[in-house]
């Protein structure tokens, strides 16, 4: 593979961009709205996903898994970014921790704020970008579909 003629998403926002896409294929086909895409140092797209749990009634397919998944195996994580369009939950959490992944983007942590503080507790870089669009997106869905949201998120 051609690595030079590859797409490089050079900011957060470039990268955000992809992860949105990603949550808007989610919602478009019954899901939840939430997207990830891994990108290694130079910003080039490594792999990207939405939550899968509804489509595919899996409970472990989020859009962080989705899109770790979707990058395949890599050498290492270290110098990787997640890019999520919602604060990771402690399982999304844990998956960033077990494999180094070094840098996380969130766009929206007011509608759940799962691990970041535990991420930056232990090494990780984290920068949330606080998006009016994803918080509005997230923010609709949970209130038209609390069943599925707190399904989602384990709490009854």
């Amino acid at each position: 593979m051609n690595r030079t003629r590859e797409k490089v998403y050079p900011t957060d926002a470039d990268k955000l961009a992809v992860a949105r896409t990603e949550a808007e294929r989610g919602l478009a086909t019954g899901g939840i709205p939430i997207g990830a895409a891994l990108f290694d140092e130079d910003g080039r797209l490594l792999g990207s996903g939405h939550n899968r749990r509804v489509q595919d009634g899996n409970p472990a397919l989020h859009g962080e898994t989705a899109a770790f998944l979707a990058a395949g195996r890599q050498r290492s994580y270290r110098r990787t970014t997640m890019v999520t369009t919602l604060s990771p939950c402690w399982y999304c959490s844990g998956l960033v921790r077990q494999f180094g992944i070094g840098r996380v983007v969130i766009g929206e942590a007011q509608n759940f704020f799962g691990g970041e503080d535990w991420l930056r507790e232990n090494g990780t870089d984290v920068t949330t970008l606080a998006d009016p669009a994803l918080i509005a997106l997230m923010g609709d869905y949970i209130a038209a579909h609390q069943d599925i949201w707190y399904e989602d998120i384990g709490e009854d």
